[in-house]
């Protein structure tokens, strides 16, 4: 019981340290803000917002080109898929799922564990539709590695 007793002075300290920090103006803002309702707390970050033109949005990271879901017809950078752009379908994903739905993530790691697993289900199912040959034999040899079945077409 004791330790336990140390531990809360020791974070109650922390927090008094933290809160030394800061100044006057931060902490009566702070004080003001604790004391907003949630609906007004969207309405300040909205309007601060607006006022200072940034967003408090979390960048998203870009996938890499290669791994990007195509849209039926257009091959990788936009060219028409004619010559030599390829397809890949998953025909079965065979006993170890967990490992083709790693295997999806790795490809496009847009994919959540969602997509992923009805991909899985979903059988048969394109991947990559007019890719570079290369990025569909690559993506072909991480799901037959992960034991799922593939055509290349």
């Amino acid at each position: 019981m004791t330790d336990d007793v140390k531990k809360i002075d020791n974070q109650k300290e922390e927090k008094s340290e933290k809160k030394e920090k800061l100044s006057k103006n931060v902490e009566k803002l702070v004080d003001d803000i604790s004391k907003l309702s949630v609906l007004e707390l969207s309405e300040l970050v909205n309007s601060l917002q607006d006022k200072l033109g940034v967003t408090a949005a979390i960048p998203m990271a870009a996938a890499p080109v290669q791994s990007a879901p195509l849209v039926e017809g257009q091959a990788q950078g936009g060219a028409d898929s004619g010559g030599g752009a390829q397809n890949l379908v998953m025909t079965s994903a065979g006993e170890n799922k967990i490992a083709v739905i790693k295997a999806l993530r790795e490809i496009n790691q847009n994919w959540g564990l969602k997509e992923a697993k009805d991909m899985t289900e979903a059988t048969p199912v394109d991947i990559i539709k007019g890719g570079k040959p290369e990025d569909v034999k690559g993506a072909a040899d991480k799901l037959k590695a992960a034991g799922a079945q593939v055509e290349m077409k």
